[in-house]
């Protein structure tokens, strides 16, 4: 275990660093393969369990993708799409709020318009607001869909609606056909009995081979058939363009969502292919990301996308109407796009600060669940904004190694919303629905996946939610002792601190949830520091092993005002990512430190 060097709250304890268990059999067969042995040792600790082949994950193909005829359901969604193409129909298009939803939206509206020729006049954009209207197909978005004129006669869903019967069933009510494409955990009973098609790789009757792909995927894969569908119709000619130029925007989707880049050849080749496509600054709002951050961010990696245009999108939603993060996404000039992308950089800065209030708050208020042992952090926020809850929640998870929800108070009356977010091994919306099992009056709504979900509680029931939620946790976890803990990949050695073992690194990418880029620990003697940033929280340092010298980056090491706990000729215990540091056209190592403390050795 490492000592911490800083801690900014008192009740959070030190990470421990733990070694990633690794699969001796995908160890021996990466080898085999012609990997080198850091690479085998890296797959074998993100594959555990895995027989199926490495190659579509080692260098990942649009040539893996399963066709969309295998999605239940899919045929019929993409004919009455091309129906509505072909017959001048009024179309809807209603998607999530949030990044996946957003790019969801974009497939979706470009592929009508710019592949099908749907006019503009007839496309209605309905993406409900995160506060005033609530996730998916809300009754205040059905609402207002009913009162369009002309009213659509069909409405396309993407990154929701596969639970929103009721809602779904007062649109067909009024004359409107709703195709469903999502991607979350279907309820219980199966898809919605009142929509056209439900389009879900989750559904039990689906062939598609992999059920982790994004909202944003599933719409590109129903679009693309719907292309198919109208070409064989003869309503469009065989020469009309695929779909392949939107993937940059499902790549984001893809990496945005935290959907899993592990053990999936599909995720792993739209984030791959999305990439290069991004990368060729095509589209105005890429370009306008690269000039906000700098010439030295191109090209843009999966990094890129989950640590800065995200968080900038998903701002948009959590604390106003999200149609801005969507015309920034279509905008057709690097003007509208500069200008809307201002828009977004406001309002996460703005994010920041309140999540870094309601974190603090979160925390003390977690530490008697963590005192108590109790297997999951559940806290309510009367004064916090629903908009920062998941990000919070994650906050939680990092500093307690405990699953977390955070509650606030709803936009309707005596109601809560909360969001949550698991660890390893805690499978969240398993654990949800147990929960409704135990309790279902307390948990009147909630969807979402294995890592991530929301929920709608009665404020008179939050005790027995509460009660029923840590119930469900514990048997999901059985007894497993609980506590922070960063995952690395063992030691590099002094001759492996280069720019060449990332490049090595680098080959095995894309890196995201369940394909984490690697994490490594060392001891290093502390040749320099001092506090960098705005407010001096960061710290900037060189660090040094054996002959090696290394410049690093800690960002959030300290509190304002405080000084480290360590100084020159310390030697640390490290968890640090090699990182590529660009610099007027030059590039050199640098190491992120994410954890560190005297070394107690």
């Amino acid at each position: 275990m490492v000592a911490v060097a800083t801690q900014s709250t008192a009740s959070a304890p030190a990470p421990r660093l733990e070694p990633r268990p690794r699969d001796a059999a995908v160890y021996a067969r990466a080898q085999g393969e012609g990997l080198s042995e850091l690479q085998a040792r890296l797959l074998a600790a993100r594959l555990p369990g895995y027989r199926g082949e490495l190659a579509p994950l080692v260098t990942p193909s649009l040539r893996y993708l399963a066709h969309p005829e295998k999605l239940a359901d899919g045929r019929r969604a993409a004919e009455r799409i091309a129906t509505a193409v072909a017959e001048g129909e009024t179309i809807g298009i209603l998607t999530d709020y949030d990044v996946d939803g957003i790019t969801s939206h974009v497939v979706i509206r470009r592929t009508l318009v710019e592949l099908f020729g749907v006019p503009e006049h007839r496309l209605h954009s309905l993406i409900g607001h995160r506060i005033h209207d609530g996730y998916g197909i809300s009754l205040p978005l059905v609402e207002r869909t009913l009162a369009l004129s002309p009213k659509p006669t069909l409405v396309i869903t993407a990154d929701c609606g596969s639970s929103d019967e009721p809602r779904i069933a007062r649109l067909k009510a009024a004359g409107i056909d709703v195709v469903v494409s999502d991607h979350h955990a279907m309820a219980l009973e199966g898809p919605p009995p009142s929509a056209y098609a439900c389009v879900n790789p989750t559904r039990d009757d689906c062939d598609y081979p992999d059920a982790t792909i994004a909202g944003c995927m599933v719409a590109w894969l129903v679009m693309s058939l719907a292309r198919g569908v109208l070409i064989e119709w003869g309503a469009l000619p065989a020469s009309t363009p695929k779909l392949s130029p939107w993937l940059s925007y499902v790549a984001l989707g893809t990496v945005a969502d935290c959907v899993s880049l592990g053990a999936s050849p599909a995720n792993r080749a739209v984030v791959s292919h999305g990439l290069t496509l991004i990368n060729r600054m095509e589209a105005a709002c890429w370009r306008a990301m690269a000039q906000r951050l700098g010439a030295d961010s191109v090209p843009f990696d999966a990094e890129t996308l989950a640590f800065q245009m995200g968080p900038r999108i998903n701002a948009r939603s959590r604390l106003d109407d999200p149609y801005a993060a969507l015309h920034f996404m279509l905008a057709e000039s690097d003007s509208v796009a500069q200008r809307q992308l201002a828009v977004l950089d406001d309002d996460n800065q703005s994010r920041k600060a309140i999540e870094a209030d309601m974190a603090e708050q979160a925390k003390a208020l977690a530490a008697s669940a963590v005192e108590a042992d109790e297997p999951a952090v559940v806290v309510m926020l009367e004064d916090g904004h629903p908009g920062v809850q998941g990000i919070v929640a994650s906050r939680l998870v990092q500093a307690f190694g405990r699953a977390a929800l955070v509650l606030t108070p709803a936009a309707a009356p005596g109601m809560l919303t909360g969001s949550g977010r698991s660890i390893d091994g805690l499978h969240l919306r398993d654990a949800l629905q147990r929960t409704f099992e135990l309790a279902p009056d307390a948990l009147p709504r909630f969807g979402g996946h294995s890592g991530a979900a929301g929920v709608g509680v009665p404020r008179e029931q939050v005790g027995a939610f509460k009660a029923a939620f840590l119930q469900a946790v514990a048997e999901q976890l059985k007894g497993r002792t609980l506590y922070p803990r960063l995952w690395t990949d063992g030691e590099l050695s002094e001759a492996q601190l280069s720019l060449e073992t990332l490049s090595e690194i680098e080959a095995l990418g894309p890196f995201g949830r369940e394909f984490e880029a690697p994490l490594f620990e060392g001891r290093f003697l502390v040749e320099s520091l001092r506090p960098v940033g705005a407010d001096g929280t960061h710290l900037m340092l060189e660090l040094s092993q054996g002959r090696v010298s290394c410049r690093a980056i800690w960002f959030r090491a300290l509190t304002p005002g405080e000084l480290p706990a360590f100084g020159l000729g310390d030697t640390l215990h490290c968890a640090y990512r090699l990182n590529r540091n660009r610099w007027r056209g030059r590039e050199s190592l640098q190491l992120m430190v994410e954890h560190a403390g005297l070394d107690s050795q």
